[in-house]
């Protein structure tokens, strides 16, 4: 039923390439078992392979009948190739509904594996801790909380299986590729909703509402001496920063003493500025909402990106997610109560302002970090300088981290949003997000702000799929009649911040850069010069105003005056003729209350 473990020998090397390891010694290789029932191929296999699609499904089936009081595993979701994707549920009560979950003073935690599906870390890891459970071994886990687990979210990419996807990665012999079977990054699709597997990953966080949301990936950056790292948005530019202050002093410090008591060190989740010269500086990442955390952090669900070390053994990081997620799961059970105050509070506050894009400080600051010592060397390859590391420590006292904090463009949250019902689509898409959306069921009138498109650039090529666009509004707000049938978003609910950066305009996130807007900058009514001549003219002489803007525009503007399409299509503009939806965001947005500007 396993995997060959021919790959073996190819794991030895196909990792020759890569920069000399430290000893690993770590306590959490008793976690280990070497024979008997769930024995997992991991661990059949030295910690070298991990399952295919199919017998990762069969170790699931047997996992559940083997503790069947308390194991239970729904489909979330099927991929676009068909395949299922699964979510084993653990609970001491057995057999519970989501309500019943949902509404359960224990916790729950939700752990999802394989988003990046080379970065299969996750699912090992919880296979070996759920075969725990099963045996008696860890009974003590389900008396604190209960589990949701995604083995495999990217089953499509999972099985796009080889030795070869991932050239600075330490194993396991075979693993997945990045994206899903239609090219695309799930971990870009927290907005956008274009994915059957993260449109299910929706509809399990809005039914079981869980209190604790991890993802698990591997990095694909510089060496360093920490085999796990992890990390949330940080409070200065979190848009939950009660959540992340408790995930700060309460979660970090018993999960990272119970890593290091294991022999594993965690460690910051950060990037390198320079990557041919790591003394320069780490990049202090802040997600944005397109990804899982940035995405949980402005929906106020408490989300940890864990990002184990690519260049350490397989092994060594399953085990370091095994311990992990153990500590996760003692620090929610012993300290859900304050994380749920600091849930309900965020709820409860919504900003007038939201920051929707940062750059970098241009003053960093100072982080202590255990580095690996590395040298620089010319490359007859590249043609410049390329770093060498050397598989030795190097602790740095004080190295530059340049945080996200200087803000970039800066939006008003608008009391509400109007949206036609030519868009029900959107509707549906803000709904997958938990948004509470209402159906008006009169005609009202009253002020609103319409988005009108300045200036506008769409992507050189596609990304994720898409066209994105970005775009200069100008706003105005008039008298502006929404209908019985219309819809309307109220910013005050719980996910207001997510609602607005899905439908502002302005917001590099938003619904609109992703295009779901495209046919707004297409023209289809037209003019004939034949009608319009004789129509400008009488409207020229009628609007005196406008005759005298037309003859300054014509003296001031040479290109202008030797233009004769761009000089009938101005008086076009300016006739009830012309298309009053082109280059206009149909959704209106209520600043009545918030005397505050659309965006700066």
């Amino acid at each position: 039923m396993f995997t060959s473990l021919l790959f073996l020998s190819a794991s030895v090397t196909l990792d020759s390439h890569l920069p000399p390891l430290l000893p690993w010694h770590g306590n959490s290789v008793t976690l280990m078992q070497e024979k008997g029932p769930l024995t997992t191929e991991f661990e059949l296999s030295k910690g070298t392979i991990s399952p295919n699609y199919d017998d990762t499904m069969a170790f699931v089936a047997r996992l559940v009948a083997a503790n069947p009081t308390q194991f239970q595993v729904r489909t979330i979701a099927k991929s676009a190739s068909g395949r299922e994707i699964k979510m084993l549920i653990a609970s001491e009560q057995g057999h519970v509904s989501h309500e019943q979950i949902s509404h359960d003073p224990k916790p729950t935690i939700f752990i999802q594996a394989g988003i990046h599906s080379g970065e299969i870390d996750g699912k090992d890891a919880m296979f070996m801790l759920l075969r725990d459970i099963a045996n008696g071994k860890r009974r003590d886990i389900l008396n604190k909380v209960n589990i949701l687990f995604v083995p495999i979210l990217n089953v499509d990419g999972h099985e796009r299986s080889s030795q070869y996807n991932r050239i600075n990665q330490r194993g396991p012999a075979m693993m997945g590729f990045r994206t899903n079977g239609n090219n695309l990054n799930l971990n870009r699709d927290y907005t956008k909703l274009d994915t059957p597997e993260i449109a299910g990953v929706m509809q399990v966080i809005n039914a079981y509402k869980p209190d604790l949301y991890i993802d698990v990936h591997v990095t694909d950056g510089a060496d360093y001496q920490y085999d796990v790292t992890y990390g949330y948005n940080p409070i200065f530019a979190s848009e939950s920063p009660s959540v992340s202050a408790v995930l700060d002093q309460y979660f970090k410090p018993m999960i990272d003493k119970k890593l290091a008591q294991q022999g594993h060190i965690p460690g910051p989740l950060v990037f390198v500025m320079d990557k041919r010269e790591f003394k320069t500086g780490l990049a202090g990442w802040v997600a944005t909402p397109r990804f899982s955390n940035g995405w949980g952090d402005l929906k106020s669900l408490p989300t940890i990106l864990v990002e184990n070390h690519s260049l350490k053994p397989y092994k060594q990081r399953v085990l370091g997610t095994y311990v992990f997620i153990d500590g996760a799961i003692d620090a929610l059970a012993a300290h859900n109560q304050a994380l749920n105050t600091a849930v309900k509070k965020e709820q409860q506050f919504v900003p007038q302002e939201l920051i929707v894009e940062r750059a970098y400080a241009e003053k960093p600051d100072t982080i202590a970090f255990k580095g690996i010592a590395y040298s620089r060397q010319e490359s007859a390859l590249s043609g410049r300088t390329e770093v060498k590391y050397l598989g030795e420590k190097h602790d740095y006292s004080a190295l530059p981290i340049f945080w996200q904090k200087q803000p970039i463009k800066t939006v008003a949250v608008p009391a509400a949003f109007y949206i036609p019902p030519a868009y029900s689509n959107i509707v549906k898409k803000l709904q997958l997000h938990g948004i509470e959306v209402a159906k008006l069921s009169s005609d009202n009138t009253q002020p609103l702000t319409v988005a009108k498109i300045n200036r506008y650039e769409f992507d050189k090529a596609p990304f994720e799929g898409r066209f994105r666009v970005s775009a200069e509004f100008a706003y105005t707000r008039m008298e502006s009649v929404v209908h019985k049938g219309w819809y309307k978003v109220d910013t005050q609910q719980a996910y207001g911040e997510l609602a607005t950066h899905l439908l502002h305009p302005a917001a590099p996130d938003s619904l609109f850069a992703w295009g779901e807007f495209n046919t707004i900058f297409q023209r289809t009514e037209y003019m004939e010069n034949y009608a319009l001549e004789p129509y400008a003219r009488q409207m020229l002489k009628d609007k005196p105003a406008l005759a005298l803007q037309f003859d300054k525009k014509i003296r001031e503007q040479p290109d202008f005056a030797n233009d004769p399409k761009a000089r009938l299509h101005w008086l076009y503009e300016r006739t009830p003729f012309y298309d009053q939806g082109y280059l206009k965001y149909p959704i209106l947005m209520d600043f009545n209350n918030t005397g505050s500007e659309p965006s700066k």
